[in-house]
């Protein structure tokens, strides 16, 4: 298989408006396109994070909570690239996002940290230099 990259990455919220705040209005990724299904009574919210990155937003009535301990096998987090991540930390908590200690990756010796969207998804910060 020769792929070229990860075309998106889906996520399902359960409360959609907030989500669709969180994703847009606080991460700053822009809307590529919304639409709303009426058959699934679901919304599909496409965004972009950066040039060829995107995750797909997905709303569906009464969706299953996420497991997060134990950690069970499948997707464990999505981790953002970052310039400044003591940065990232201040204005992520001027917005009432509570993220995690700075730490040091053991194996690469970059700083990182996490934080949650509204649905308990952890969401990594890497800082890449």
């Amino acid at each position: 298989m020769k792929t070229k990259g990860f075309h998106h990455i889906a996520l399902i919220c359960s409360d959609y408006e907030k989500s669709k705040h969180f994703y847009v209005d606080i991460l700053g990724f822009s809307i590529i396109q919304e639409t709303f299904r009426s058959d699934r009574q679901s919304y599909k919210l496409d965004l972009k994070v950066s040039n060829d990155d995107v995750i797909e937003l997905f709303s569906f009535p009464n969706p299953p909570h996420r497991v997060n301990k134990p950690e069970a096998c499948g997707l464990r987090h999505l981790a953002f690239a970052v310039d400044d991540i003591e940065e990232t930390v201040i204005y992520l908590n001027s917005k009432g996002i509570i993220v995690e200690e700075i730490k040091v990756d053991e194996i690469t010796g970059q700083h990182f940290t996490f934080f949650k969207d509204p649905d308990d998804l952890p969401l990594e910060i890497y800082e890449s230099k």
